[in-house]
């Protein structure tokens, strides 16, 4: 494994073209495969929890499960009561909409209480999922209604139209996204390397590798279903890890090339680097790859899904570390070696004689740190001790606000009101207040016994109407199957999914109203399923996974850094120094999104609480990206300790050195991070800002401050149970017998 890195540089070296050529095959291989199998969209069977869930495979026992469901609002444009002309519109509708081959049927226009709208629902046919692939054409239908019907106001929102309006804002955003952060990321890259060409390379090798990864994620889909978060955490992802791989690759060897002063060839620089990088940027990304796969102990399918989008996208961007970069740096290095040549000839045409021209570079100017650098590591390699306290006290200061977090599952509710259906949604609420939030009652029972459970639901109903809780004017509909098993009560809440008095009606009905109804009924199956227990019961299946995910974790994490620097205390203070930076962007994100304070200045409507998704999810992401940092920093360090130097001069020197490249790839990934707060979607926002500071907070505070400061109180102990071989020399590898002469004409 060890020598591995190195093998493959020295082949691609060896054969550049053969490397390029097969990479970019493999890219178009992998993205043809996946377009000509296609994506795998996940059903509504793949996101059944708890006892929702439970209820729903029952409903879909009896053939009574959701149906994809719109609603179309009728109302009189100058805000009054139009009936005339509403009943003509409605019967026009209801003509156009049942000719549709998609519809299943349509209902009877139905007014509301103040009079002045009217509601024409349709169903749908297929499973409740399919909807927004089929509304297209009732949409049209509507706008021809509308067309038809100047003097009214004809609109169409549901389920179906909803999904397809985020689905298209979430296309915009990821558009918008990479408008953002591709100039951004392009103009640091020209920043650190001083080079267009070389700047380009980690935009070039991290474009590909998401497009790879896009092609697998579809056929990993065939596996585990897509649930249509797949792709963005691909995009978030990818361009973050494949420029940072890139990024320390290419920073490695530039030193290299800096230090043989013309004396070696690309070969044998690549062959360095591969010795070094290679091997951290391998374990590096196994790091991240085991840590992303304990979201599989969640048994849930968007997360899922972000692991396999995570997982695929960082293993091709090692893959492209440590294959066609190699060649790519060979080729670029000759080109280099050949522009070099070319000037020293006409330099010595111009001086009559034979001139010594500078050693042959690539990648731009030396490298080097300067004095930003040099300033944020004073304080530890001046007081160790206090700057400890200090820095820890601030992290855990900033963590605090995670004690107060709630969490909350999205409902529809929270979507943006930038898409027109969720702005007919509103406007259709507010004429029809029942429509907010339906419980399902889901009864299971022998066929002879359907009037016994019949009975008992309603009286069910009738509790349920005597709550203010429920809407007291919606008629409860009982619905049974054909065969009489299953029979579903729906019973309509006024009140939108995320709000206590939704979730006190669930909490009611399943604690007092149920049991003392048809709950008490013996042998009889019974379960409430509806927006807000589905909510409601999700939450509760991720915090009931929380322990045993964040268990894992730290675990692997542990046992990781202990094969990477064979150190318990490296992976003791690597396990402890991500869980501050973890906990600590954690806490800024409640301090940011649980409250209203800063809803103007990103651009969000608070939820009150952060997504339940949200926290697992990023700690475990969180994790993984801290295993860059930490794995880059420390192997500086422990190569600094091979050479034989100090303890102390190891800790200073590795992390100098490491210093400015790993503030470069933080700016990418917060770059990358922060493009995502401009993103409409709340969940999404809270995923790219929470990222954002903590790439940021663990490249600054954790690994200049926290770290050297451990790392220089510790000293020789920090590497028990075994210390770093001690060798003479200046390299912690062997210099490969590559050299060639330089391009230097002798003077």
């Amino acid at each position: 494994m060890r020598n591995r890195p190195v093998r493959m540089a020295r082949w691609s070296a060896r054969h550049p073209w053969s490397a390029i050529v097969g990479w970019f095959v493999f890219v178009v291989l992998c993205l043809g495969a996946g377009m000509a199998t296609g994506s795998n969209a996940a059903t509504a069977e793949d996101f059944r929890v708890g006892e929702a869930g439970h209820a729903e495979s029952m409903a879909a026992e009896g053939g009574l499960q959701r149906r994809p469901t719109e609603h179309v609002l009728i109302r009189a444009r100058s805000g009054g009561s139009d009936t005339g002309s509403a009943a003509a519109a409605a019967r026009e509708l209801t003509d156009r909409m049942a000719a549709l081959p998609a519809v299943a049927e349509v209902a009877a226009p139905v007014r509301s209480r103040d009079g002045h709208a009217l509601r024409v629902t349709v169903v749908l046919k297929g499973a409740e999922l399919e909807g927004r692939k089929n509304v297209v054409p009732l949409l049209a239908q509507t706008a021809k209604v509308a067309a038809d019907h100047p003097d009214l106001v004809v609109e169409e929102t549901g389920s179906p139209a909803i999904s397809k309006g985020v689905n298209d804002q979430r296309a915009d955003d990821l558009a918008l996204s990479e408008r953002l952060t591709l100039p951004v990321t392009l103009v640091i890259l020209l920043i650190v390397f001083g080079s267009a060409v070389m700047a380009g390379v980690p935009l070039l090798l991290a474009l590909s590798s998401i497009a790879a990864s896009l092609g697998l994620a579809m056929l990993a889909s065939q596996v585990l279903p897509d649930p249509g978060v797949g792709t963005n955490m691909i995009l978030l992802i990818g361009l973050a890890v494949g420029v940072d791989y890139t990024l320390f690759y290419l920073e490695r060897e530039r030193e290299e090339r800096a230090r043989a002063e013309g004396r070696l060839s690309p070969e044998a620089l690549v062959e360095l680097a591969a010795a070094t990088a290679g091997r951290a940027i391998v374990a590096s990304g196994l790091a991240v790859i085991v840590s992303t796969a304990t979201l599989y102990l969640a048994t849930d399918v968007i997360f899922s899904s972000l692991a396999t989008g995570t997982i695929l996208v960082v293993a091709v961007a090692v893959a492209s570390s440590l294959t066609v970069l190699p060649a790519l740096l060979v080729k670029l290095g000759h080109r280099a070696e050949r522009r070099a040549a070319r000037k020293a000839t006409r330099r010595a045409r111009r001086g009559g004689g034979q001139v010594r021209t500078k050693p042959a570079t690539a990648t731009g100017r030396k490298p080097g740190n300067g004095r930003v650098f040099a300033a944020l590591l004073r304080p530890a390699r001046r007081h160790p001790a206090i700057t400890l306290c200090v820095s820890v006290l601030l992290v855990l200061g900033m963590a605090a606000p995670v004690l107060g977090m709630k969490l909350i599952d999205p409902g529809k509710d929270t979507f943006s009101r930038d898409i027109p259906a969720m702005r007919v949604h509103d406007r259709l609420t507010a004429a029809f207040p029942e429509l907010l939030v339906k419980h399902e009652v889901v009864v299971r029972s022998a066929p002879d016994r359907t009037p016994e459970v019949r009975e008992a639901l309603a009286e069910l109903s009738r509790r349920a109407l005597a709550d203010p809780l429920f809407a007291p004017h919606a008629e409860p509909v009982v619905r049974t199957s054909a065969e009489g098993r299953i029979n579903v009560l729906e019973l309509a809440v006024p009140y939108p999914a995320p709000s206590g008095p939704a979730i006190e009606s669930l909490d009611r009905l399943r604690g007092e109203y149920l049991p003392a109804t048809v709950g008490a009924l013996p042998g009889v199956e019974v379960a409430v399923s509806g927006d807000v227990a589905r909510g409601r019961d999700y939450v509760e299946h991720e915090s009931r996974k929380l322990p045993l995910v964040i268990g894992f974790l730290l675990l692997l994490t542990f046992v990781m850094t202990v094969w990477a620097f064979r150190s318990v205390v490296i992976a003791l203070v690597g396990v402890l120094l991500n869980l501050l930076s973890a906990a600590a962007s954690l806490g800024v994100l409640v301090l940011v999104f649980q409250g209203t304070w800063a809803e103007e200045l990103l651009d969000f409507d608070s939820l009150g609480a952060i997504a339940s998704r949200v926290p697992l999810f990023l700690f475990v992401i969180l994790f993984g990206l801290s295993m860059d940092y930490q794995v880059f920093v420390v192997s500086r360090i422990k190569e600094a300790r091979d050479q034989g130097m100090t303890a102390r001069a190891a800790v200073l020197d590795g992390i100098t050195r490491s210093a400015r490249v790993v503030t470069s790839a933080a700016l990418v990934m917060v770059t990358v991070f922060a493009a995502f707060v401009f993103l409409h979607l709340t969940e999404m926002k809270q995923m790219g800002f929470c990222l954002a500071v903590a790439v940021l907070l663990d490249a600054v505070v954790v690994r200049m401050m926290i770290l050297p400061s451990i790392l220089l109180l510790l000293g020789e102990r920090a590497w028990w149970p075994r210390r770093p071989e001690r060798q003479t020399g200046t390299a912690a590898v062997p210099v490969p017998p590559v050299a060639t002469p330089s391009t230097r004409p002798v003077g």
